[in-house]
This record gives C-alpha cells, structure tokens and sequence, in this order.
C-alpha cells in the first residue's frame, strides 16, 4: 500500500480529514505541474549545464491562493527572469482573478485607498498588486461611467430632486468642486439617479447646461408644476416634499469619499460617482417609493 492509498484509507471516515487530505494532494500536484511547465517552457532541467548563457533562466516564484471544491490551496508560481513565462496548468486561474479584480472595484467604491486595498488583497489572498495596478483595475469603472453619462433616459420622472454636494479635488492646487447631482421618481414609484457633473462651483449656467443634455437624451417633462406637491394624491406628498432623499445619496457619496483626502483627477472622481450612482441604481430598480404604489395609475395620467 502506497502512501497515498494508506493516507486515503485513513481519512476515509472524516468527511473534513477527506477534504484536508484532497487539498493537500491537488496542491502538491498543481504546483509540481508549474515546476514542469516552466522547465518544458525553458527548455533544461534546473541547474543543468545547457541551460547556461542560454538566454533565459529561472527567476524564483510567487505565491497564490487559488479556491478549490476542497478549499484553498497555495500556489507557487514559478518565474522566468525574462517574464515571458505564461502558465497553463490552472486555465481556472483567471475567474479567481477576476474575482479579485472585481473585489478591487468594490472597495475603491467604498472610499478604501488603493495603497490599503493593495495591502489588503496581499494579506487576504497572497496575491501582491501594487498601488499602481489597484489604480489600473480601477480604470475598468471609466467606459461604464462613460456610458452611464451617455444612456437614454426615461421621458417621464414625477419627481426631480436637484442638489449639489462639494469633495475634494486636485486640479492645479488643492480645491473642493461641486458635483451637481439629479436624482427622480417615475410614476410607478422607481427612484434612479438620473445624472450628475463635476464643476468648480455651483451656478445656474451649469444647472441649466444639464437639464437641457437630460432633456435631450430623452426626458421630456421636467415641467415647472410638477414641483407642486399639493396638486397632488396625499399618499404621496409626505415622501415627495422633502430633498431628504438626495441629501442621503450626498452624505453616502461624502462618507465614502472621506478616506480618499482627495482625488488626483477629474476622471477618477467622475469614476468614483458613477459607481455610486449605479449601484444606488441597481439597488432601487424594483423598489417602489413610498406611497407611490397605492397611486400609480393616478400618477401615470399626469402624462397623458
């Protein structure tokens, strides 16, 4: 009986001892199989003669944790000094770094800064990204925002909440600019952040420059009555009165921006919004907004 079989035998009865055993097993065997791989990419065993001055040679390893059915296992990668050594033996590697890539979105959006997320992802996962690279991956946000600026919007908004919040900035020196924020209700009760736009200050030329880009991707009624609450059904006008709900998504935008101290460009503020706004987005698409389903066919022919 071979050590394998008799330490099987032994795990047998233990379903968690089974597991540990597995992981073992498949993480002695994964990173065997890289040590092959790049010896077979190299081209001679290591610290055999023919592979002197041959133009490349092996450049140490990093590491990795990589999650498997059993559990994670650590892997060593192996290193060419010439970096051109691309493994193949966890073609699966890739959906764990994507996970990764997308963990790194999430906590830039929550205000971490990418030198804490890079310190953070190392500890977590073994797998070391530099500042730098963090601030890469987070660069992915930039055509999504792009497009959300972009989108077709809805023609009818009940309600149009508009509002404007300050964060820090850095353009020539270090300033705080306003970003103007519009945030709606549809008649079936649905709250969306419809658009926003990053100027060094609040005025009307920028307000007005907004609402007519908003008009033209679509909404068509942003009419002056409808900031008349009392025109309309009383199950709604305690939810519609008050600026409360933009004054929420501000403080959210604030308090997750806090740790930053400031943002290198207007991209990356552009960037950083955006992600808020479509998550606040996805959040509500199915909610509907205080007392707005009890009146939705009322609401609706308001448009008529």
């Amino acid at each position: 009986m071979n050590d394998f079989t008799k330490n099987m035998a032994q795990a047998l009865f233990d379903q968690d001892k089974v597991n540990d055993f597995l992981r073992k097993e498949i993480q002695t065997a994964v990173n065997q199989l890289l040590k092959v791989e790049l010896t077979a990419f190299l081209g001679y065993d290591p610290y055999a003669k023919s592979g002197w001055n041959s133009g490349n040679s092996r450049n140490g390893i990093y590491y990795c944790k990589v999650d498997t059915q059993f559990g994670p296992i650590e892997v060593q990668v192996p290193r060419d000094r010439n970096g051109q050594f691309h493994q193949h033996t966890l073609p699966d590697y890739k959906q764990h770094s994507d996970v990764l890539e997308s963990m790194i979105i999430k906590l830039y959006s929550k205000g971490v800064t990418t030198r804490e997320i890079a310190d953070l992802i190392e500890k977590m996962y073994g797998s070391h990204y530099s500042p730098a690279q963090v601030s890469n991956i987070s660069k992915q946000m930039f055509p999504k925002v792009e497009a959300y600026h972009k989108r077709k919007l809805s023609d009818k908004f009940f309600c149009v909440y508009l509002d404007a919040t300050y964060l820090p900035l850095r353009r020539k020196t270090f300033e705080r600019e306003a970003v103007y924020i519009a945030i709606g209700i549809k008649p079936n009760g649905h709250k969306e952040v419809i658009d926003y736009c990053i100027a060094p200050s609040e005025n009307i030329e920028v307000w007005t420059e907004m609402l007519q880009n908003m008009r033209f991707r679509g909404l068509m009624e942003i009419e002056s009555d409808l900031l008349v609450f009392y025109n309309y059904p009383k199950q709604i006008r305690a939810s519609i009165y008050s600026t409360s709900m933009i004054k929420s998504f501000n403080n959210v935008i604030k308090r997750k921006a806090k740790p930053k101290a400031e943002f290198p460009t207007e991209q990356s503020l552009d960037a950083f919004i955006g992600i808020q706004a479509m998550s606040y987005n996805d959040r509500y698409f199915n909610r509907i907004h205080k007392g707005f389903g009890q009146v939705q066919d009322t609401l609706e022919s308001y448009f008529d």
